[in-house]
């Protein structure tokens, strides 16, 4: 029997960009960046959580259907770049909330309105309660693009191994970990640990994409509101846990090639999500024995 027919790299960007409140405008930011990215070769671009609209403003008034003319505004986008597009918005949520949302849309993913992820875990901490005006999700999603199945998540939801876990065992073998990340003394490098452990985690490509750092400035988004406004340090980091790529600080494109065969290797050859599911059984059996 032979062996499964080797994958070529998947080229990958990261839009790092610095949202702002208006989504006209942020949507000229989706079209400059994915066109840069389709013209580099990449097959998918993944953009923050919030770029639709930043954190620090009342959400409500921009909330927008996933088949709204936002998202349709993404759509038409991907479609005459030829690439998909991960994009973060808001979207309302039955209880007069809104929902944190990530569209996936493109030529690599199904053309349906409904490819959208909706944040799980809210970020109710630091001094900031999300779940205040944010609804949450509740299932995991897994998409396909170019033939590699994508994970997707949103922030807050990066502090939580089990969903990436799952992701993989549902089979992603990359994450998209979109975010609007909030600054303070630590945060920086708790983010860029946080997505090196989730890959490990997971033995899948995490492909962290934060808005950038909206520095000191008077007019910066969220000052003294204390929402999470971004830091920058978006990174794509490997099965085993290495940068492959990052960013600064400042708004930037980030282009690399990923390697999915290495996400087989690495499951073969650390086989953590194998070892972990037979411990569950152990466990399971024990606690009814």
């Amino acid at each position: 029997m032979g062996s499964a027919p080797k994958l070529a790299p998947m080229r990958i960007a990261l839009a790092q960009i610095l949202s702002g409140t208006d989504p006209k405008a942020n949507l000229k930011l989706v079209r400059v960046y994915a066109d840069r990215a389709a013209d580099a070769g990449a097959k998918l671009v993944v953009f923050p959580e919030a770029t639709m609209c930043r954190f620090g403003v009342p959400l409500g008034p921009v909330a927008e259907p996933v088949d709204g003319p936002w998202a349709d505004g993404v759509r038409g986008i991907a479609a005459n770049a030829g690439i998909t597009v991960i994009a973060g918005m808001f979207t309302p949520a039955s209880d007069g909330r809104v929902t944190n949302t990530l569209i996936a849309v493109g030529p690599g993913t199904p053309n349906q309105p409904d490819t959208h992820y909706d944040k799980i875990h809210l970020y109710d901490a630091f001094g900031f309660t999300e779940s205040r005006t944010v609804a949450p999700g509740h299932q995991p999603v897994v998409i396909t693009v170019d033939g590699v199945r994508v994970g997707l998540t949103i922030c807050y939801d990066i502090r939580f191994p089990a969903l990436y876990t799952e992701l993989a065992r549902r089979g992603a073998q990359l994450i998209a970990a979109c975010a609007s990340w909030g600054s303070g003394p630590g945060k920086l490098d708790q983010w860029t640990l946080l997505a090196r452990a989730r890959a490990l985690d997971s033995m899948s490509y995490v492909a962290a994409a934060g808005q950038a750092d909206p520095g000191d400035t008077p007019a910066s988004p969220g000052s003294g509101s204390g929402a999470p406004t971004g830091v920058g340090g978006s990174l794509v980091v490997s099965p085993l846990g290495e940068v492959v790529a990052s960013a600064a600080a400042q708004p930037q494109l980030v282009v690399t090639d990923i390697d999915v065969d290495k996400v087989a290797a690495a499951r073969d050859n650390i086989a953590v999500l194998r070892n972990h599911s037979s411990f569950a059984r152990v466990d399971e059996a024990e606690s009814v024995g």
